[in-house]
């Protein structure tokens, strides 16, 4: 076949860096792997039985598109008692990403501009370019907390959305209460929409979380189960937002993914009543392991969130140690996966303490080589 075949749109960007290390990994012999994005602990067993007693009892077709009864009417019911929004609907996703995908569908025409913080998740601006729309970014180093009056600055007539990710992806940063609030401002001043990936929302360690929509009514918020719930793998997100942009993604549902994955929104209907919070002190000690482990030899902002660390690394390029690293059996990955920049690496805690124990090991013998 001819390269030609192949439309433009991929070239715009490359294969994930993530997915190359997760390729690496499988090809290493007892790899000490602190690069996977993917909770440690296991499925609770109330959800495994509910997705299996779906499947044992039929229902294995499509779902309705913007999400069966038994999960989309009990999220809307519990963010209408948290908001109290009468214009605020829900969509159940084909996970996070997939709702990512439609919201930036639904809102973004080619030649607008989005709003992302440096460093991102690695879907951000890809997303961005592939949609036909213009990425702006801002960098929040080095303590990786936004800068509102930067924001004002940044916004233009082309100006669509603004993505915020807290806690944050790849830094484990928490926005501040004070930002939240006035970028929630900002954004319905200015008449841009703010567009609120909250799939870490369980896990902030030292202060409740808080949503921009509490602030702005316009908000979009994505989140889903696949972290807190440990369930990545079964595709399960939702979002909820303004009825005309959540309409907007029904009706490109219908055209795309068509639904989540039926068997796994029966199971959700079921962990929104697990009480998950043990996984999230378990992980805010493996937080507080990896950073006493790292204090002495690395440049390092305490993460507030998620379950990732952003270390500065000790000299040349990000891309450097990482190499040396992996050289060690040690799977990270470099910070520019995720930034402009390449003096920054991402580390994973979602693993077993041994595991984090024998990371810190290796790390801190190439930070005093």
């Amino acid at each position: 076949m001819s390269d030609a075949w192949i439309a433009d749109r991929t070239r715009a960007f490359d294969s994930s860096g993530i997915r190359k290390v997760f390729d690496l990994a499988a090809k290493l012999t007892d790899p000490i792997n602190l690069s996977i994005g993917q909770p440690d602990f296991g499925v609770p067993l109330e959800v495994q039985n509910a997705a299996i007693e779906a499947i044992r009892g039929g229902k294995n077709g499509y779902a309705l598109t913007q999400g069966m009864p038994v999960l989309r009417d009990k999220l809307q019911a519990q963010v209408d008692a948290a908001f109290n929004h009468p214009d605020r609907r829900v969509i159940v996703t084909s996970g996070t990403s997939g709702g990512l995908v439609l919201a930036m569908w639904s809102l973004v025409n080619p030649g607008d501009e989005v709003i992302v913080f440096d460093p991102f998740f690695v879907m951000y601006e890809s997303l961005v370019k592939l949609i036909g729309g213009k990425c702006v970014l801002i960098d929040t180093y080095p303590d990786f907390q936004i800068d509102v009056e930067r924001v004002a600055a940044a916004i233009t007539p082309r100006t669509k959305l603004i993505l915020l990710n807290s806690p944050a992806n790849p830094t484990g940063v928490v926005a501040s209460p004070a930002v939240v609030r006035q970028l929630a401002e900002l954004a319905a001043e200015r008449n841009v929409v703010l567009l609120s990936d909250e799939i870490y929302r369980e896990f902030c360690y030292d202060e409740p979380f808080l949503t921009p929509a509490s602030f702005n009514p316009d908000t979009l918020v994505i989140d889903g189960f696949s972290k807190s719930h440990a369930i990545t793998g079964w595709r399960l997100g939702f979002a909820h937002g303004p009825r005309a942009i959540i309409d907007a993604m029904i009706k490109l549902q219908q055209y795309t993914f068509v639904c989540a994955p039926q068997p796994a929104q029966w199971a959700g209907a079921v962990a929104m009543d697990i009480d998950m919070s043990g996984h999230a002190a378990d992980y805010r000690r493996k937080r507080d392991l990896l950073v006493a482990g790292l204090a002495d030899d690395f440049e390092l902002v305490t993460p507030g969130g998620a379950f990732y660390a952003f270390p500065k690394a000790p000299r040349g390029t990000a891309t450097e140690f990482v190499a040396r690293a992996i050289e060690r059996g040690l799977l990270i990955i470099p910070g520019n996966v995720f930034s402009r920049r390449d003096t920054h690496f991402r580390i994973s805690y979602a693993a077993d303490d041994a595991v984090i124990r024998r990371g810190i090991d290796v790390l801190q013998k190439l930070a005093r080589e």
